[in-house]
């Protein structure tokens, strides 16, 4: 994905911002038509010193992080202005004439619900005795395995998304096969960890020893809410089974590896990963029937499966009672929300205050019904001549990307004619996508917010796992319209630009071409390039893994691939802690090659004319500032720590720092030999 994705807790929930905090901004003084913010420069810094400082350092200097967020900057303050208009949208529906069972009634039902704080906490945790009852009752290893494959739910896009786990013992994902693109098949990811990845349990650093205590009383904390006895014995059973299942699971690097992924033929789950009643899974999580299945962890799946056979029962059924009424947490009384936050908000990002209930409502809401919200957000704010640009300004970038193709010195003929050939196919969805998701089959009922949030996650997961019997659909979407992201999906060789970024800062209509380049222009030409990263450029133009690079061409590749994550690795932001290159290096070879497409389709659009001066500041300076205002941000370094350990992408500051690996930064800023950015031409990278 091209921008981080901040988080309300660890499982991948969009960053819920407040509103009010974005009048704590200083206000933006913007050159006429430039789009570019001069009071949050900092002209004292040298660009060949700190480029992420000279563009950004009055803003760092005078904004504090508003106190429920664990990082903020140009993502989030439009993230904000979303959400506002969004809740907005969600009220509306929420009027009395909404039609009963339409979708403007259970968007508006769904809200409401969550919104009746009074009637949550009359029922306490009575919504979830059913299924707490059942998880108690369990007897056998049988009754184990079908309460483990009964909580599988849809599991995101291991292409795509920085996190792999998942609080339930196995993630699922849908998707074309790897080597089969006419046919989806069923993705089995490792999971059952309730911390972000295994070095939370498995690091010696001091301070992931201190989260392991933190974690460890959260456990035994949300046990005694629950009324249950012995909270310190079962918080230490469960955290003891987490932490051998962390031992099982595959590192952070090893699980960007596509190529260790392997096909395991339904017969075959019990031989290659006993300890599984895999019949009993199966049948209670709706696959019986899929022939095939692709395991993305091929070790830590037999690692998982072997701790369901020798684990005590008591253990296991501890950990499912935990993580039932964890994943309930913001759906019950307040003190469950409370207890959950002072850990996967307070210690684990190191933010101080708990977002308002309205904020978390508009996440929920989208993510229960996202594809419907976002119909109606489109119908509000995405006119037709907004989509008309941003459609032409992704076409100018497939051509410019095509053009640097062509002008490869290192690559083959028949290499080039295999990487035009994935260009020419891809799949460009811009703002919102084809066809939208019908929801009539998701029942919705007012005043039953655990329930609401339960049907819908079990209506995705069987919307998922439909697509196994359906023709591919290449042209679905994996984000809804009111997101503020982007993302390549290389088994689709598609690529999804929503709506909601599409929109200042990124965007603007009336800004200059060095602007729009600059910002949402390197957003589209790093997701273009991210077909020809490092495990992009591993599937063909069918979305197919497959090689079709010469031996020497990809030779060529991983050494700059290699090059630009010891660039990377070089970044310390903590005495104790640096940056992994080899774990963001799609994203760094993405940020790279997408900065240099921007920069040549701004050129061609100036056909051949010099581009304007504006508040003295050239078309090619207006240029790369705009770019490092894109990655403007502040970070808590809980969060920071968080994110280094577990995302694909590089801390913003340095992303910004991407322009030293352009000639063209040279030429338009003065900077020396000597200075901390500066690189020799022959250590600049130029993967594409």
């Amino acid at each position: 994905m091209t921008r981080r994705r901040e988080s309300a807790s660890h499982r991948g929930l969009a960053a819920i911002l407040v509103a009010a905090a974005v009048a704590a901004a200083p206000a933006c003084r913007k050159a006429p038509g430039s789009g570019i913010d001069l009071a949050g420069m900092d002209p004292s810094v040298a660009p060949g010193e700190d480029f992420n400082a000279y563009t950004n350092g009055g803003w760092l200097k005078a904004t504090p992080i508003p106190a429920d967020k664990a990082s903020y900057g140009a993502g989030s303050i439009l993230a904000d202005e979303t959400r506002k208009r969004t809740q907005a949208l969600i009220q509306e529906s929420a009027q009395p004439g909404a039609a009963a069972g339409g979708e403007s009634r259970k968007i508006g039902d769904f809200y409401a619900s969550f919104m009746d704080e009074a009637g949550i906490e009359s029922k306490g945790i009575a919504p979830l005795k059913a299924e707490l009852d059942a998880m108690g009752a369990i007897a056998d290893r049988r009754g184990l395995s079908r309460a483990l494959g009964a909580q599988l739910r849809a599991d995101v896009d291991p292409l795509n998304n920085t996190n792999f786990e998942t609080d339930r013992l196995l993630g699922v994902w849908v998707s074309q096969g790897l080597e089969d693109p006419s046919h989806s098949y069923p993705y089995l990811l490792q999971g059952g960890l309730g911390m972000p990845d295994r070095e939370y349990y498995l690091s010696p650093a001091p301070h992931m020893a201190e989260l392991r205590q933190q974690y460890q009383a959260h456990i035994a904390a949300t046990f005694n809410l629950a009324g249950y006895p012995e909270p310190d014995a079962r918080a230490a059973r469960v955290f003891a089974l987490e932490s051998k299942m962390a031992a099982a699971h595959a590192t952070r690097v090893e699980s960007e590896d596509v190529q260790r992924a392997v096909s395991w033929k339904r017969e075959e789950l019990a031989a290659k990963a006993p300890g599984l009643d895999w019949a009993a899974l199966l049948e209670a999580a709706g696959l019986s029937d899929a022939p095939v299945f692709i395991v993305w962890h091929p070790k830590a799946i037999p690692g998982l499966a072997a701790l369901a056979a020798k684990e005590p029962l008591n253990s296991w059924k501890d950990w499912l009672v935990f993580h039932a009424i964890d994943r309930a947490g913001s759906f019950l009384p307040k003190a469950f929300v409370d207890e959950r936050f002072s850990f996967y908000g307070k210690a684990l990002n190191g933010i101080p205050e708990l977002r308002p209930r309205w904020q978390r409502g508009v996440d929920f809401t989208n993510r229960a019904l996202g594809e419907a919200v976002g119909r109606l957000y489109v119908e509000r704010y995405f006119p037709p001549e907004t989509k008309a640009k941003a459609q032409a300004m992704a076409g100018d970038l497939v051509k410019a990307f095509g053009k640097r193709i062509d002008a490869l010195t290192w690559m083959s003929p028949e290499t080039k004619v295999k990487a035009k050939q994935k260009l020419s196919t891809l799949k460009i969805g811009v703002g919102y996508p084809d066809r939208w998701e019908d929801y009539a089959g998701l029942e919705i009922v007012k005043g039953d917010a655990l329930g609401n949030e339960q049907r819908a996650e079990l209506f995705e997961y069987r919307r998922q796992i439909g697509k196994l019997h359906k023709a591919i659909d290449r042209s679905e979407w994996w984000m809804t319209p009111q997101t503020v992201n982007a993302v390549n999906l290389p088994l689709q060789n598609a690529l999804n630009f929503p709506a909601a970024i599409l929109q200042p800062p990124y965007f603007d209509g009336k800004a200059d071409a060095a602007h729009n380049y600059g910002s949402m222009g390197a957003v589209i030409g790093h997701e273009i390039s991210h077909s020809f990263d490092d495990q992009g450029s591993q599937f063909d133009a069918e979305g197919r893994l497959a090689n079709w690079w010469t031996k020497e061409d990809c030779e060529h590749f991983k050494a700059a691939g290699a090059a630009l994550a010891a660039q990377f690795d070089a970044y310390r932001p903590f005495p104790d802690l640096a940056v992994n290159g080899q774990q963001t290096l799609s994203e760094n070879i993405a940020d790279v090659a997408g900065l240099l497409t921007a920069y040549d389709a701004y050129r061609l659009s100036l056909g051949g004319t010099p581009d304007v001066e504006k508040d003295r500041f050239n078309g090619d300076q207006r240029f790369f500032i705009s770019f490092g205002q894109s990655w403007r941000d502040k970070i808590r370094d809980a969060a920071l720590r968080r994110e280094i350990a577990t995302d694909g992408h590089a801390p913003d500051q340095y992303r910004a720092d991407t322009v030293r690996n352009l000639d063209a930064w040279y030429a338009a800023f003065p900077v020396q030999p000597g200075q901390k950015l500066y690189l020799a031409s022959k250590d600049r990278v130029r993967v594409w």
